[in-house]
């Protein structure tokens, strides 16, 4: 079961995750939208378990050992983001009281800035080269960290389905170097005009 307390780290993932989601999917944009609506937030610790449809073996064993992430890259990424694309003002900034037009606006700022910093840091690629739409079969032994199964799973491979999205690979990574000295954490000076 997913943690529904997710740690620092896990939530800049998960509001990265979103806020590229809502920026590329309407659909999805409209499921944020309407839980951001909802008169209260739904509690799904008191929620019945719903049965579930019987689960797909994964092809390749889970690690025995969980790597640790860098939080001092996370942090660099995320300073990155907050130079070129003020991404932390923009997430940070209640924009309850503003117009479609005006988010509109500044998500585009921030949407260029980001894509700049990914494509001056980063080599990505699609997981998967066809179209999304295409029908495609998934054959015994195929990477189950590359291609994540929705819908009706059961049974097993070869699995038939359409790619709903072809997934992101980085290739390459090109974060700066850091001096000894620097404090990562500082994702943001503040600022003081004189």
């Amino acid at each position: 079961m997913t943690d529904m307390n997710p740690g620092f780290f896990g939530r800049i993932g998960i509001a990265f995750g979103a806020f590229f989601g809502v920026l590329g999917n309407a659909a999805f944009a409209g499921r944020v939208q309407r839980l951001r609506e909802a008169p209260e937030a739904p509690d799904f610790a008191s929620e019945a378990p719903k049965p579930a449809a019987a689960p797909v073996q994964p092809v390749q064993p889970a690690p025995s050992v969980l790597k640790e992430a860098s939080p001092i890259a996370a942090l660099q990424l995320l300073g990155l983001l907050q130079r070129d694309a003020r991404f932390i003002d923009f997430v940070e900034e209640d924009i309850v009281n503003y117009s479609d037009a005006d988010i509109g606006a500044a998500a585009r700022l921030v949407h260029d800035g980001c894509r700049a910093v990914l494509r001056e840091h980063f080599s990505i690629k699609p997981v998967r080269t066809e179209a999304e739409g295409s029908r495609i079969t998934l054959q015994e032994g195929f990477d189950a960290a590359a291609v994540r199964l929705t819908g009706n799973v059961v049974g097993k491979p070869p699995f038939n389905g359409s790619i709903s999205h072809r997934g992101w690979k980085v290739e390459d990574t090109r974060l700066p170097k850091l001096a000894p000295s620097h404090d990562a954490s500082i994702v943001a000076p503040a600022e003081v005009e004189l």
